[in-house]
């Protein structure tokens, strides 16, 4: 049998896109770790200040230990060089609000409802990138929105077990992920990944030093509490180093359905730890917002992907 059917480069990536998907599926396992901590810290009467303190002070210093000389003997550069540092600072505020605000989410809203509003994000970037990245619009596009949108309205529908001010704040949540994803997209198009990895940790750290004094818990933590609290920096930083490597390996545009893994990590979660799983409604709910995220991501691999060249004889 001829083996001209089958490009070479094809046979290259599939094993890459399996290195790829490993990476980024255990990177959001470890989130939904970081996620976790985040609600019983939060539920436990942590002012959601003082644990994204703890959160990005331990990434600065995970990443200051681990990570960093890596980078810089990869690289021969230091990680404070960048060629949009006003970018990266306004991202790391950016990402300091949206930990905030999912902390708060988590702390009203069940772990995989919390994480399914969350999952908006990519559809909002969808609605609104005609305007702010100025990029070409399709049908399939809005048609995507409307279902995911649809999906979100049934896991918030009334007389469900979201309050209205958990659906505001999750709403939210899932408005500033949006931002974040284009001001990612437009940071790690001017910089290594780990510079911005590095650059939001250290902001979110900075800024949430001067505030903390202000929320600071009159609670002594117990010996398990300051493991959760410490443990949400390790987390963190692994968790977003594994993403980052997602991407060595693999395409973005074949990497994004598999973000929705996550969904049943949190799902995992919040059932394990919280004894909090959907209902039949929701989790209809969290697969109308998940299908409608997978189709649109298929489509755009299939809308950039480039035709295959004619065997020799086909009509072209």
């Amino acid at each position: 049998m001829s083996t001209s059917a089958l490009p070479p480069a094809r046979i290259a990536f599939e094993p890459k896109l399996f290195i790829g998907v490993i990476f980024l599926v255990t990177g959001l396992w470890t989130l939904s770790l970081l996620d976790t901590a985040g609600k019983l810290l939060a539920s436990s009467g942590y002012h959601v200040m003082m644990i994204a303190w703890m959160r990005y002070s331990i990434n600065v210093l995970f990443m200051a230990i681990t990570l960093v000389p890596l980078y810089q003997r990869r690289s021969g550069r230091s990680i404070f060089r960048s060629n949009r540092l006003g970018l990266q600072m306004g991202r790391g505020v950016l990402l300091l609000a949206s930990t905030l605000i999912f902390f708060s989410v988590l702390k009203i809203v069940p772990l995989a409802e919390g994480t399914a509003m969350n999952f908006c994000a990519p559809l909002i970037v969808l609605a609104i990138s005609p305007w702010l990245l100025r990029e070409r619009t399709y049908v399939s596009r809005w048609i995507a929105v409307l279902v995911g949108f649809a999906g979100m309205l049934i896991v918030i529908r009334p007389g469900g077990d979201i309050p209205p001010h958990g659906v505001a704040l999750g709403m939210l949540s899932a408005f500033t992920m949006a931002l974040m994803s284009i001001l990612n997209r437009k940071a790690n198009q001017a910089d290594d990944p780990m510079v911005t990895l590095f650059y939001g940790a250290l902001m979110g750290s900075a800024l949430s030093t001067l505030a903390v004094p202000f929320f600071w818990s009159a609670h002594a933590p117990t010996t398990v509490e300051w493991l959760i609290l410490i443990s949400t920096g390790i987390t963190s930083t692994i968790g977003h180093f594994l993403q980052n490597n997602a991407y060595r390996h693999a395409e973005a545009s074949l990497l994004t359905p598999f973000f929705y893994a996550q969904i049943i990590s949190a799902s995992a979660m919040g059932w394990l730890v919280f004894g909090q799983f959907p209902d039949g409604i929701t989790i209809i709910g969290i697969a109308v917002i998940c299908a409608s995220g997978m189709g649109i991501a298929l489509v755009e691999h299939r809308r950039k992907r480039p035709p295959l060249p004619a065997e020799p004889g086909e009509a072209v």
